[in-house]
């Protein structure tokens, strides 16, 4: 059904049709509820997560799985792309010779022959590229570990855990997922294991010859940073093996108290696979054996990620997991839709996983805070996020109503944790506070251009809803929160998305914040921003974006075929700019109704969620599932004038 062009909204409003979507909507994620109450859908990266598993076991020397590694190899080999005979870092995306080597190397480890047409494609591709010398950093490691030249890589002495905190480059000036990552590979540098690859499988044949210098994904490099840096690099390779033997053996055992202190049982380092793997291949390389219960917790971590599909006999290996997040916005869905039971499950399910009593890294820069936050996995106590708070918060107040004083201290505990961590900026970054040391994304090792964690327009809008939600409207923290949105609007009106697909992810985010704190459609803040969405929705009514937005220019939207995420995030942005009439409006809901499939959701195999701009990308199976039957609920309830369930935090 589609609304006429003056969006006759009453008559979509009343239909039978629009209830029985939501109603179906709502019951297949009820039925997707686990027995306990929580929500967890699968989380889809590259290639990279799978083929680094497959070299992973071959690293460690682990006994033949010939099951497991023909399931990730039908997987591995089904995501390659037709269009340019290699491996992408998304859904349609464009060949990354990073990934294409990965895949390669754990297809060929598994036995695929290098001479079929698959693997022969590939390599031609992967040579017209630069070959295996035109690779990223991370890449360049793997190939080391397994007998490649460590002479591309660059210089990182575990001595720099030694480090004060006032030095230029420290472990604290990087983000989480830095840390947790660079933390092992210190050790690993500095030993340079060969891993014992039983079946001797190398890729020599995908190397040129001819030295690639590395290409910086960050938008903060400078000359003079740059060749800084690159003259230390060189010089610590000068110095390699004239370290004094006592003070590499204390930065050594510095490196791995720090890793066992945050190991996070079989939930694992961080919490995600980079960091998990390379803590087991850390434990490995000093000698520790299977066994050993650091190791052995370390290594069965890893297993938890795996996820295996019947239907179509393939395994892959996820990044991470994402219950608390899926909960929480999913128990938000089901209110909005009027199943609060189901949400309320939701919310006694996330209760006891509030972080209290561990003052993880983000202590160090605001030692005066109590711990209250939520993480994103099922454990990760050193490493809570400013995000998952928000909206775990916001759920929890909307349950007030229902639920009596069950989780007021939770929420004062969470609000307390996210005022502590807001930066000096006005802004909010996902874990730490003022981690936003530009300079570090020059230093060599960060190729990748994700060094940092620095306040982004969603993180920050999210934070802004939660304490509007919780009734701070006239504050000098809200009006520095608020300046900082209104600085960081982009020239077109949107705003650039972190975490979410982009542009479509941020300003939804950011239009939500800002009807929260009263501001109201005709703001030329709010006005721009909605007429900006309102000219990028497609001619068949929905809304997408593609990764490659992400571009360092900052060129903007980049057009794609609409997905269900991105057109219920423009369709919640619109309705929060007070645009619930308008024929865009009408034109989206009516895509949602006429592509909801037979079990009552949504498909989406476009990637839409962020990981590291321009690097990593996130399939979220249940960004189609809950955030449709968000919008639609929120039209019916803004619709019908049922203010009960209309709040506006998100």
């Amino acid at each position: 059904m589609t609304p006429s062009a003056d969006h006759a909204g009453s008559a979509l409003l009343i239909a039978d049709t629009l209830d029985h979507t939501i109603d179906q909507a709502a019951s297949a994620l009820r039925r997707a509820q686990r027995p306990d109450g929580h929500w967890v859908f699968e989380l889809e990266a590259d290639a990279t997560i799978p083929a680094e598993y497959i070299l992973l076991r071959h690293y460690l020397g682990e006994p033949d799985d010939l099951v497991l590694e023909a399931r990730i190899g039908r997987y591995l080999r089904r995501i390659r792309s037709a269009e340019h005979a290699g491996w992408g870092l998304f859904h349609g995306g464009g060949f990354d010779v990073s990934a294409t080597v990965k895949a390669y190397f754990a297809l060929k480890m598994i036995g695929d022959d290098p001479q079929a047409p698959h693997m022969a494609r590939a390599r031609a591709a992967i040579l017209a590229a630069g070959g295996a010398e035109a690779v990223n950093v991370f890449t360049r490691i793997q190939l080391a570990l397994f007998g490649g030249p460590w002479s591309g890589v660059p210089t990182m002495p575990p001595e720099l855990i030694l480090l004060p905190r006032r030095f230029p480059i420290h472990l604290s000036k990087m983000s989480y997922w830095a840390r947790t990552v660079v933390v092992p590979l210190l050790v690993l540098g500095a030993l340079r294991p060969v891993a014992r690859n039983p079946r001797g499988v190398r890729v020599d044949e995908l190397f040129t010859g001819r030295p690639a210098p590395l290409a910086s994904r960050s938008a903060d490099v400078s000359w003079m940073w740059g060749a800084g840096f690159g003259a230390l690099d060189r010089l610590l390779k000068a110095a390699d093996g004239w370290w004094p033997g006592r003070t590499r053996r204390r930065a050594i055992d510095a490196c791995v108290a720090w890793v066992t202190e945050r190991l996070n049982g079989e939930d694992g380092l961080g919490a995600i696979y980079p960091a998990m793997a390379n803590s087991v291949m850390m434990f490995d390389a000093l000698g520790y054996a299977p066994d050993h219960p650091a190791r052995a917790v370390a290594r069965r971590s890893v297993e938890r990620l795996l996820v295996h599909r019947d239907e179509t006999d393939e395994t892959y290996c996820q990044p991470c997991v994402s219950p608390v997040w899926d909960t929480a916005l999913a128990a938000h869905a089901m209110m909005e839709a009027g199943d609060e039971a189901s949400a309320d499950a939701g919310l006694a399910w996330l209760a006891p996983r509030q972080v209290l009593d561990v003052a993880g890294d983000w202590a160090e820069e605001r030692p005066g805070v109590r711990p209250g936050g939520w993480a994103f996995q099922y454990a990760n106590d050193h490493y809570p996020d400013l995000d998952d708070t928000a909206v775990v918060v916001m759920a929890m107040d909307r349950a007030r109503g229902r639920t009596g004083a069950a989780h007021e201290e939770a929420i004062a505990r969470g609000t307390e944790w996210t005022v502590g961590l807001q930066s000096k900026d006005g802004g909010w970054g996902a874990f730490d506070a003022d981690n936003d040391h530009g300079y570090l994304n020059n230093l060599p090792f960060a190729d990748h251009g994700a060094l940092l964690d620095p306040p982004t327009a969603d993180v920050t809008a999210r934070c802004v809803s939660m304490l509007v939600q919780l009734g701070e409207t006239d504050s000098a923290r809200m009006t520095a929160a608020l300046t900082w949105l209104e600085r960081n609007q982009e020239a077109d009106g949107s705003w650039f998305g972190r975490w979410g697909v982009n542009y479509v992810y941020g300003t939804w985010s950011v239009l939500c914040a800002l009807n929260a704190a009263g501001i109201g459609g005709e703001h030329p803040m709010m006005a721009r921003a909605a007429d900006w969405l309102e000219a990028i929705q497609n001619a068949d009514g929905g809304w997408g974006e593609d990764c490659d937005s992400y571009d360092l220019a900052r060129t903007g939207h980049t057009p794609a075929a609409s997905t269900a995420s991105q057109t219920a995030w423009a369709l919640l942005g619109l309705m929060a700019a007070g645009r619930v009439r308008s024929p865009a409006v009408g034109r989206g809901i009516a895509w949602l109704q006429a592509r909801q499939e037979p079990d009552g959701l949504w498909g989406q195999e476009m990637y839409t969620g962020g990981g590291f701009p321009r690097v990593f990308y996130l399939r979220y199976h249940g960004y189609p599932k809950y955030f449709p039957l968000w919008a639609l609920a929120r039209y019916r309830n803004l619709m019908r004038g049922n203010g009960e369930r209309v709040v506006w935090g998100m």
